[in-house]
């Protein structure tokens, strides 16, 4: 997986990286259970310090997209965590982003084209296990 981050963004870089690794699970370029790089050696392959990368790391765990063993390192959890119920977060980030589209001329039909085209892309699939 190919992660950009956007030095001169408003956006910090461990919510830029955390939001880049969580597109990857989506999409299907990060598997169930695949190794993630040592913090140190994804701090250096982007040229940040390993604090932003371990800050990013530690969110994602925190959220459970990641499982982190002090032997094995940071992998991608078997089991992403399942709410019946968006959370207030996501719904929250929903909003506003609904909010950006209708301020620059977006219409509701034109927004919801594009969501189900950007959501065809995800392929990820909560598994029975």
């Amino acid at each position: 997986m190919l992660i950009s981050l956007q030095l001169d963004s408003e956006t910090p870089l461990y919510e830029q990286l955390r939001n880049q690794i969580v597109i990857g699970i989506a999409t299907g370029e990060l598997a169930a259970q695949e190794k993630l790089p040592t913090v140190r050696q994804l701090a250096d392959d982007l040229g940040i310090n390993t604090m932003t990368v371990n800050k990013a790391y530690s969110i994602l765990k925190q959220e459970g997209y990641i499982v982190i063993d002090r032997r094995h390192g940071a992998k991608v959890s078997p089991r992403m965590p399942e709410d019946a119920e968006p959370s207030a977060q996501l719904e929250a980030q929903l909003q506003l982003i609904i909010a950006q589209a209708t301020i620059q001329g977006m219409d509701q039909s034109r927004f919801q084209m594009l969501c189900s085209q950007i959501f065809s892309r995800m392929t990820y699939r909560p598994s029975n296990v």
